[in-house]
């Protein structure tokens, strides 16, 4: 079986990246899949900072050399040794979490000091170390704070040395002062494009984990919930609903079909039901609670106020039994749905702390349980609240008072179709 993650409106929860940075997230997950998934976002950061460098490098050692090899070939060679320690980072990924980070900070920050001392500061080669400031927190763990801090303290530092130490006069190479003009602007632009990229790049890395999160929290909870969970964290989800109703539905002989059928079978019809239900559960506008075993339960009007919650859960009622019978036809099993509604006043709200959930309860809960088990296979039975409520919209069929445990005699009804749509249930 495929596990498929899903918003309840069928859409997947977690949206591609833009187009543009396809190719980018490509080449950034090089050497992280051995990371856990956080480690590996912070990598990946890495990895596009290193490929800008070997891009940035190739580009200034191709400038000096237009400017003549025989000038300026040590600057040359160091370029180009600093696009094979850039492209060197994915294998340095190998050793620990922070080896390429280092790697990379100490190629650069000796490269640099070593440009402008040949050229001077007027090259502005050492805005270059401003990048530090930007990327330091976001390349390192930010549990490694001492060593973010002191990368960016160094950077500090030896753009402070390059500008006091190397004023013009101080330069050993005399360069072109057109090669300078041209090196101070492109500097000034490769700090802010790597700094634009790299943050760039880790916001829209942010961004998606906070859609897959929300949406995860989403299908977990209802949206109304999931929102107030959100703007309020530390506050207690506990609601008093006077009116809303409740569906259980549960697939007769499941149980001992699946002892025949194995774990595989069962588990993919199992899987093809549910999520049926659940979209028609989307379509209706029905929240669903949850599953227990083969057993499925629904509600409408809880979360938020629905006028029209009792109509709600008897359209999508009326789906289930067809539903059911065309996927034990497509499966060759023999299974018909059961399904009892009842509708009243609930309590709900959010339990747990680690694998929490939101859930529903009191006497209307049970009674839709009573239903349910009480109930017929093919049959939808409904309590008198809810033949009330749905009143001459629907077609019923009295079934007459059942005992019904720890409530005792109880009068009911078959939902049989909804009036004027010709939709219904075999009986």
């Amino acid at each position: 079986m495929t596990i498929r993650f899903f918003s309840k409106s069928g859409r997947s929860l977690f949206a591609p990246l833009p187009a543009w940075l396809v190719p980018l997230s490509r080449l950034a997950e090089a050497g992280t899949h051995d990371y856990p998934r956080a480690t590996r976002r912070r990598l990946k950061i890495v990895n596009v900072m290193a490929f800008m460098i070997a891009i940035f490098s190739v580009i200034y050692a191709g400038v000096f050399a237009a400017f003549g090899v025989e000038d300026y070939w040590p600057l040359i060679v160091l370029n180009l040794a600093l696009v094979v320690v850039a492209l060197l980072a994915p294998l340095a990924h190998r050793l620990n979490d922070v080896a390429a980070a280092l790697l990379i900070c100490a190629a650069e920050f000796a490269a640099l000091f070593f440009f402008v001392r040949e050229l001077g500061r007027d090259s502005g080669i050492q805005l270059n170390f401003i990048i530090a400031a930007a990327v330091a927190f976001a390349i390192y763990d930010r549990t490694r704070i001492g060593l973010s801090v002191a990368v960016i303290a160094t950077a500090l530092g030896l753009h402070l040395a390059a500008w006091f130490l190397y004023p013009p006069e101080n330069a050993r190479v005399a360069a072109d002062p057109f090669l300078l003009h041209n090196l101070y602007v492109s500097s000034a632009a490769t700090t802010f494009c790597l700094i634009a990229l790299i943050v760039g790049y880790a916001f829209a890395l942010a961004d998606r984990a906070r859609a897959e999160a929300d949406a995860l929290l989403a299908n977990i909870l209802p949206e109304a919930i999931a929102e107030r969970l959100k703007a309020r964290p530390g506050e207690r989800v506990a609601d008093a609903v006077p009116q809303a109703s409740v569906l259980f539905s549960d697939l007769v002989g499941f149980t001992e079909l699946a002892q025949e059928l194995g774990a595989a079978r069962t588990v993919d019809i199992l899987d093809q039901v549910v999520t049926e239900f659940d979209r028609l559960a989307a379509t209706h506008g029905v929240e669903k609670i949850k599953t227990i075993g083969d057993g499925y339960m629904a509600v409408a009007g809880v979360s938020q106020p629905q006028a029209d919650h009792a109509v709600r859960l008897a359209r999508m009622a009326l789906c289930l039994p067809e539903l059911v019978a065309r996927l034990s036809e497509t499966h060759g099993v023999d299974l018909r749905v059961r399904i009892g509604i009842a509708g009243g006043p609930v309590m709900a709200g959010v339990i747990g702390a680690d694998k929490f959930s939101y859930d529903v309860w009191g006497e209307t809960v049970n009674l839709a349980s009573r239903l349910e088990s009480h109930g017929i296979p093919g049959e939808i039975q409904v309590s008198a609240e809810v033949r009330e409520a749905l009143q001459d919209g629907f077609v019923f069929e009295p079934r007459g008072p059942i005992d019904v445990k720890g409530v005792g005699l109880l009068e009911t009804w078959l939902l049989k179709e909804e009036r004027g749509t010709g939709q219904g249930v075999a009986a």
